[in-house]
């Protein structure tokens, strides 16, 4: 049976279960979201968002490292969030090249969904400080690899080399994933009005997209293919040995 260093309570499932959708939201309302009103003026929505989306992330980290986190696992996290915060500069972005999801999605699937969740908020907090990467941008990175960290948990279960095969593909997913999301975070604040690849608040949410898809391929898709390739890689050649140094620290752990 797997060990799972921060297990999800009953209450811990529900709250996950209500945030998700509620952080996918904060990324595509430009999406869905239109004038109608002193409430979906497009310049509040996302300063509602920001503000509000950091204080639910604290909510839902404080049920999921409650009575349940024991100071072993505590420690774990702490060094996996080091870990995160020491290979992140290692790609820094460059060319595409991005090494910090690497240790997220290994955690997550070692580890458990909701170990991958914390760790992907912690592990971007930690590493931002470290390199001054703090930002308006921040909640954003945080919320999104805290999802990449979830859903790595929540990957069907297999072992060998069609678990390496499945996360190295489940990698190439997410790296794509991840850049759209945090493109749509300030894609309407970044190109004007005046293209046709500029957020129209007055379009439909198929016009929309169609313009931010325009927009992801003329700036974004190298960033997105470098970003998969790179942690695609890391998994096929370091996937199999970190799974199983992760998975006997769980077990040499004792962990619920």
């Amino acid at each position: 049976m797997a060990r799972r260093a921060v297990p999800l309570s009953p209450r811990s499932t529900a709250l996950l279960a209500v945030v998700t959708p509620l952080t996918v939201a904060a990324f595509v309302w430009p999406l869905w979201f239109h004038p109608s009103g002193l409430a979906s003026n497009s310049q509040l929505a996302p300063l509602v968002f920001a503000l509000i989306l950091p204080v639910v992330l604290a909510v839902v980290i404080s049920h999921l490292t409650g009575d349940d986190l024991d100071v072993k696992a505590l420690a774990l996290l702490g060094v996996m969030s080091a870990v995160v915060a020491v290979v992140r500069p290692l790609g820094a972005g460059t060319a595409g090249i991005e090494t910090v999801f690497f240790p997220i999605v290994i955690a997550g699937r070692a580890l458990g969904p909701g170990f991958g969740f914390v760790l992907g908020t912690t592990g971007l907090l930690t590493s931002a400080l470290l390199t001054g990467g703090v930002g308006p941008w921040l909640p954003y990175q945080m919320l999104a690899a805290a999802l990449v960290g979830l859903f790595s948990g929540l990957l069907p279960r297999l072992r060998g080399r069609a678990e390496v095969a499945l996360l190295a593909g489940w990698s190439l997913l997410i790296a794509f994933a991840y850049g759209w999301l945090m493109d749509l975070s300030f894609w309407p604040f970044m190109t004007g009005m005046g293209s046709t690849i500029s957020y129209d608040p007055h379009a439909s949410t198929w016009t929309n997209l169609h313009r931010f898809a325009l927009y992801n391929v003329a700036t974004s898709m190298g960033w997105n293919l470098g970003r998969a390739l790179t942690t695609a890689a890391l998994v096929l050649v370091l996937g199999s040995p970190m799974l199983r140094i992760l998975r006997r620290a769980a077990v040499k752990g004792r962990f619920a």
